[in-house]
């Protein structure tokens, strides 16, 4: 994308500046012909920034948007469409529309599956996280482990697609009560999100930390876990802002591990 229109929405995306990224991305696709291939990409970042912000609804709405821009453009069984239907599907679940994100997911994993090359694997894995991430949602915590446990064996690159699905994992095993092995899984998570380059690691602030206070809570450190309970919420509100979902989990987690202290 250097060079492009949206160049410069999708640097100040990838350096956490996502209300400015919005702007930029929304003016790129409001002075285009409806049908330009620059418009649909300016769409798609906008509406990444506007869900990084916690407006999952208004994310959606972009979303919507797009989506028939894209299949237009490019078609609509080709990578980018697919993406973005992974993408819009992963903020239906952050609206509690679970089913929905659970049913598209799906879809877009069979679809990614059945196309050829590392594009279409990476977005088979992201698909299966957003599915993962339903089940958890769902309470469904064995359906998402075993989910999960193929994802990451058919996913063997220490990237964030993998990052995700271990967190996903441990979300599921902390789910069922099994936080020794949930506690394993986050660490592990830990290990891979410091490998990252720093643009790869800002949509996932605080989730790392989440997952792991989850898991010693669990196993009864208490005081450990509130220690990455707050650090948690104060990464993601400082990233995110308050209204952000995973701002309002990691303030939730402290206020029930402050209510349970002696």
């Amino acid at each position: 994308m250097t060079g492009t229109p949206v160049a410069e929405a999708k640097a100040l995306y990838e350096a956490g500046r996502y209300a400015e990224a919005e702007t930029a991305a929304l003016a790129v696709a409001r002075s285009r012909p409806h049908d330009d291939q620059y418009a649909a990409v300016a769409l798609n970042i906008a509406a990444l920034a506007t869900g990084a912000q916690g407006r999952h609804a208004d994310a959606l709405a972009v979303y919507d948007e797009a989506l028939p821009v894209f299949s237009q453009v490019f078609g609509p069984d080709q990578w980018a469409t697919l993406k973005l239907r992974s993408d819009r599907a992963q903020q239906m679940v952050l609206l509690g529309r679970h089913a929905e994100c659970e049913a598209e997911c799906a879809a877009v994993a069979e679809a990614a599956s059945r196309g050829t090359g590392p594009d279409m694997a990476l977005l088979a894995a992201g698909a299966r996280n957003g599915l993962v991430f339903a089940l958890n949602a769902q309470g469904r915590h064995q359906e998402a482990e075993v989910i999960a446990r193929e994802a990451l064996a058919a996913h063997r690159l220490r990237d964030r697609a993998s990052l995700v699905l271990r967190l996903g994992l441990a979300r599921s095993l902390n789910g069922q009560g099994r936080h020794e092995e949930a506690l394993t899984e986050a660490k592990a998570a830990e290990e891979l999100y410091r490998a990252l380059p720093d643009y790869q690691r800002h949509p996932d602030q605080g989730a790392v930390e989440l997952v792991l206070s989850n898991a010693l809570l669990g196993t009864g450190r208490t005081a450990e876990a509130r220690r990455l309970a707050a650090a948690a919420h104060d990464a993601c509100l400082a990233s995110f802002g308050p209204h952000h979902r995973r701002t309002i989990e990691a303030r939730t987690l402290l206020e029930h591990i402050d209510g349970t202290r002696p």
